[in-house]
């Protein structure tokens, strides 16, 4: 299947619908073209309010950590986002619910496919780095600490919500030695572009 029919199937997908509390809004962007592939965990409340994934803290502090402005991480020629989830999946008691189920399994195999340029993958989150790598690594913080093993093609990060201040403060290190790297690897890309 080619990317521009699959992106367009993918954002028209409406079958959790009625387990959604916001309604079906998937939120997705790429390229056939598109360098770096972000598989993230799903929008938030004002992603999915504004229909612009990462559209909040979090990704602001995601675009802080790739050293890359919001022109060009909206940029599909560049960046690809495609979460666990593609909808807006509700607030639970501790934050946002996870992502529903079913995405991953029926649309990550066909845009996977379809997204030919890329070259740099990140998974965000304890379910992208479950679905991907979860065999490799134990947890997401040995996920995330072997940056090294997993680079240029590939890198591990928390999720950049301000719910895992927790997480950085006890792990300093990935501030002060993977977000370097990470740059790095994503200015290669832009250099490469």
């Amino acid at each position: 299947m080619r990317l521009p029919q699959a992106l367009r199937e993918a954002r028209g997908c409406t079958l959790c619908e009625p387990d959604l509390p916001l309604g079906a809004r998937p939120l997705l962007q790429g390229s056939g073209r598109s360098r770096l592939l972000i598989i993230g965990q799903a929008p938030g409340a004002a992603a999915h309010e504004s229909g612009t994934p990462w559209d909040d803290r979090s990704g602001q502090r995601l675009r802080e950590w790739l050293g890359l402005t919001s022109e060009r991480f909206y940029d599909p020629s560049f960046v690809a986002l495609m979460p666990m989830g593609f909808c807006y999946p509700g607030t639970g008691a501790s934050g946002d619910l996870p992502p529903r189920p079913e995405c991953a399994p029926l649309w990550h195999d066909r845009l996977l496919r379809a997204f030919r340029g890329v070259c740099l993958t990140l998974y965000l989150g304890k379910h992208a780095h479950a679905r991907y790598l979860g065999d490799r690594y134990a947890t997401l913080t040995q996920a995330v600490a072997a940056y090294d093993d997993l680079l240029p093609e590939a890198m591990v990060l928390p999720h950049p919500s301000p719910r895992n201040n927790i997480w950085l403060k006890k792990n300093a290190w990935f501030l002060e030695l993977a977000v370097p790297r990470l740059r790095q690897a994503v200015g290669e890309l832009l250099r490469a572009s």
